[in-house]
């Protein structure tokens, strides 16, 4: 896989503590699942994931609160950490990661250009970061949203 190395220090970690992580992505369209399940022993820490891609996927995949969506901005950092928190919850993890984005090569309909992601880290900590590439290039951005997503992860696994 793409970020070989970082997704095995991912999997040993989990896999020394026995927790578990699963994943909502959007923009990656499963590439951060991938890379997860791309080590060996992958089932001894992901739970599981999915690709909240359209409306209907997040209506179907997560049971967001309403409420708690109220007055937040679409791609930003507080929105995808109620997705991370709506993720976990479904699947009752230690940790779950979520991403939303704009991989190009035009931008989101709320006026973020191409080459934007949020990325979002729920668990025994929460944090969260925007990656901007100023690219339009789509396979290029989901590759650099990973890679984000999964460093982001394994800094707070640390």
């Amino acid at each position: 896989m793409i970020f070989s190395k970082t997704a095995a220090n991912i999997g040993r970690i989990l896999t020394e503590r026995n927790e578990k992580v699963c994943v909502a992505e959007s923009s990656t369209g499963g590439l951060i699942s991938a890379n997860l399940l791309s080590v060996s022993g992958a089932s001894a820490f992901y739970e599981g994931g999915s690709v909240v891609y359209t409306l209907a996927s997040r209506r179907a995949f997560l049971d967001l609160d309403r409420e708690r969506l109220q007055g937040l901005e679409p791609l930003t950092e507080a929105m995808v950490i109620e997705f991370a928190r709506s993720a976990r919850a479904g699947l009752d993890c230690t940790w779950a990661i979520a991403e939303l984005g704009a991989a190009g090569p035009s931008g989101s309909p709320y006026g973020h250009s191409a080459g934007t992601s949020v990325i979002g880290i729920v668990g025994p900590i929460i944090c969260s970061t925007t990656i901007t590439t100023s690219s339009d290039h789509r396979a290029d951005n989901m590759a650099a949203f990973t890679k984000g997503a999964l460093m982001l992860f394994e800094t707070a696994l640390s």
